[in-house]
C-alpha cells in the first residue's frame, strides 16, 4: 500500500472533512461524501461515479486478499449516480450505475453489483455472486427479484445536500482538475 493517502476531489464534489479516507481515492464531479462516511483503498485505487451519495457511517472498503499486496492496477470502480446509506458496508469486487444500498446492509468482497440494483436494511451479503441488473435482494432471507421500476433520480437530493452541507461542515476542497491534467500531456 502506498504510504501516503492520495485523495483526489473533482470540482463540483461536496467532500466533508470529518469524513475517514485511506489510501488512493478519487471523487467524480459531483459526489457527496457526509461526516463520518469512510472509504479505505488497501488493496488498490478507488474511482467513484458521478453524482454518488455516500451517508453518515456508510463503510467502502477495498480490502487486501490474506497474503495480497497493494496493486495500482487492481482498481475499484464505483459507477454513477450510486446511493451508500447510513451504517452500510460494501466491499463488492466491482459496482455498476445506480444502485442502492440501504442502511445497515452488508456486501461482501467477491460481490459484484450491475446496474440498478437495491441492498434491502439490513441484507447481508457474504457469498461471491453477480447481481443482474435491477434486483432487489429484501427479506429476512435475503430473496432476490427483479424490480419493476427502475430507480428514482437522486438529483434533488444531491442538490439539497451541495447545497446544505457547507453551512455546517468544513469541506475538503476539490484538488484535482481533469482539464487541466491534459493540457500538461
Amino acid at each position: 500500500m502506498p504510504s501516503e493517502n492520495r485523495i483526489k476531489i473533482l470540482p463540483k464534489a461536496v467532500v466533508c472533512e470529518e469524513s475517514n479516507l485511506r489510501g488512493d481515492i478519487t471523487f467524480s464531479s459531483g459526489c457527496v461524501v457526509h461526516p463520518s462516511a469512510t472509504v479505505i483503498a488497501d488493496a488498490g485505487p478507488i474511482i467513484i461515479g458521478e453524482n454518488c451519495i455516500i451517508e453518515e457511517y456508510a463503510t467502502i472498503a477495498h480490502r487486501l486478499e490474506p497474503g495480497a499486496s497493494w496493486d495500482v492496477n487492481n482498481i475499484l470502480s464505483i459507477g454513477n449516480h450510486n446511493v451508500f446509506e447510513v451504517g452500510c458496508q460494501v466491499e463488492a469486487s466491482r459496482i455498476g450505475d445506480k444502485n442502492v444500498f440501504e442502511s445497515k446492509c452488508f456486501v461482501g468482497r467477491g460481490v459484484t453489483v450491475s446496474n440498478g440494483c437495491a441492498v434491502g436494511a439490513g441484507i447481508k451479503i457474504h457469498t461471491s455472486q453477480l447481481l443482474p441488473q435491477n434486483t432487489i435482494v429484501y427479506g429476512e432471507q435475503g430473496l432476490q427479484r427483479e424490480a419493476i421500476d427502475k430507480q428514482g433520480s437522486q438529483t434533488l437530493q444531491i442538490d439539497f445536500l451541495r447545497k446544505v452541507l457547507p453551512n455546517y461542515h468544513h469541506l475538503r476542497k476539490p484538488n484535482y482538475d481533469p482539464k487541466k491534467a491534459r493540457s500538461v500531456v
